[in-house]
């Protein structure tokens, strides 16, 4: 799973085998280790009693949560990202949560565990 944030954005992209992760058990996380003891942490959830799309910051991560139904119809669908705005007090959070797509450079190292790019038979 990757992560960029910019600004108010904050965007997660997810390879295949995350997606079934994430539906088989719930949870998908990653880790950044800046220094030994500092970390930052970034989740990705779905859960049933959701409503909608949510953003939660711990002291050493961010969760976003899915609700199960949104979680299952994009890791089963053709639809290629989750999209939302999720207010923050002072605004409001832009939220893309999508699936990873291989570079149409075919020899770059992060095409591993990619979906097919639909641009590559153009």
């Amino acid at each position: 799973m990757k992560l960029r944030i910019k600004g108010d954005s904050l965007r997660l992209r997810v390879g295949p085998s995350e997606v079934q992760r994430l539906i088989a058990s719930g949870r998908v996380a990653e880790t950044i280790h800046f220094a030994p003891g500092v970390r930052l942490s970034y989740v990705l959830q779905h859960a049933a009693a959701a409503e909608c799309v949510a953003v939660s910051h711990a002291l050493d991560e961010v969760t976003v949560t899915v609700p199960t139904s949104v979680a299952q119809a994009w890791a089963d669908g053709d639809d290629v990202g989750i999209y939302c705005d999720v207010p923050n007090g002072s605004g409001s959070l832009e939220v893309a949560i999508e699936k990873d797509f291989a570079c149409l450079d075919p020899s770059h190292a992060g095409n591993r565990d990619t979906y097919p790019n639909p641009k590559a038979a153009c």
